[in-house]
């Protein structure tokens, strides 16, 4: 089966940074690969099944978001500059001109680039093949040279306050900022990109910028293997029934026959990032997967709450495959057992104090 076809007469949709990111949040899901290699457009199709999600900024964080980063950018990067400490280094705009087209500004990026001048590259552009695409990617910021290597600047609007921030903000941020690593590497060789970034966030309850320094050489190796994966599902595609289409002008019944076809691996985590993940919290209810990976993982061959439940009281017998997640379920049900026989009592006692209490 072509990839072209599961798509019917739609467009396939194109990635962005964002999207290449979330490819490894669940890089083991058979779904997802398949519809990000055929170029579906994820939040149409789960909104046409009936399953829409909700996605993106709120306006506000958008708007604080635009707000920093041209602080910022102003006067040339006066502010950045100070934060980054580069000293007097060039600064380049490149998406000054408004005509320019996505190819032109990419070959005007790719000379500025090649070259050895140290300078803060603003609004450049790169690509990056995704399943046989090709990408075009904006980073915020290319920054100066740092010992002979670019380094990505990352400029993000939540806070960093007494030195913690979100970790899930930042994770996101280093597996973005990891796409933007990975295509310039394409560019210019592995050997004139640092796998260090900047993440530029405000600090404190103020707009005051901060920068510090993330290694991501472990996001930029999982962004590889997702991306070779997805370069390799063909296979997968091919071994589709012929009468499995996501072509939007198919009913809803019929495109979430489709979605059956393909198996999926939903974890809580996909609420996050997959558009998908609404229906597939859906098709998973009941499942021991639905409560997530180390539940799943530690129940291997355990694949309903229902069957989980027998197994602890022993209302069902193990399979040999389901002999060690058998014994923990039991294990886990005489604790609660004992534990609940023991706050029986004082939950008793205490109930008697405060009617005591009252009455006095």
């Amino acid at each position: 089966m072509n990839a072209d076809r599961l798509r019917g007469s739609a467009a396939a949709k194109r990635h962005n940074a964002r999207t290449i990111a979330a490819l490894t949040g669940n890089p083991g899901c058979e779904r997802r690969s398949v519809l990000d290699a055929a170029g579906v457009d994820k939040v149409k199709l789960a909104e046409t099944i009936g399953f829409a999600g909700s996605f993106g900024q709120s306006r506000f964080a958008l708007a604080r978001g635009n707000a920093f980063e041209a602080m910022l950018k102003a006067d040339d990067c006066a502010l950045l500059r100070s934060v980054l400490d580069v000293g007097v280094v060039d600064y380049q705009d490149l998406g000054e001109d408004t005509d320019d087209t996505l190819t032109a500004r990419h070959g005007r990026t790719r000379e500025l680039l090649a070259s050895s001048t140290s300078a803060l590259i603003d609004h450049p552009l790169l690509t990056l093949s995704v399943a046989g695409q090709t990408v075009f990617l904006e980073p915020d910021l290319i920054a100066f040279q740092s010992e002979g290597r670019l380094r990505v600047v990352e400029i993000k609007s939540f806070a960093i306050v007494d030195d913690q921030a979100d970790a899930a903000k930042v994770s996101a941020a280093a597996v973005q900022a990891a796409v933007y690593v990975l295509a310039l590497r394409d560019l210019l060789g592995e050997d004139r990109v640092s796998h260090e970034v900047v993440l530029v966030c405000p600090e404190n309850f103020s707009l005051q910028p901060a920068a510090v320094v993330l290694d991501v050489r472990k996001q930029l190796s999982t962004l590889k293997r997702q991306l070779s994966r997805l370069s390799s599902v063909s296979s997968l595609i091919a071994a589709l029934p012929p009468s499995v289409s996501f072509d939007m002008s198919l009913s809803p019944e019929t495109l979430i026959s489709s979605l059956e076809a393909v198996s999926a691996r939903y974890v809580p985590e996909c609420l996050s990032s997959c558009e998908m993940s609404v229906y597939c919290r859906h098709e998973a209810s009941g499942t021991t997967a639905a409560l997530g990976r180390s539940v799943r993982e530690s129940l291997g061959g355990v694949d309903t709450v229902a069957l989980a439940l027998d197994l602890s009281t022993g209302a069902a017998e193990p399979t040999p495959e389901q002999d060690e997640a058998a014994a923990l379920l039991r294990t886990a049900a005489r604790l609660r057992a004992s534990a609940l026989a023991a706050a029986g009592p004082a939950a008793d006692r205490a109930a008697g104090v405060s009617a005591g209490r009252a009455a006095g």
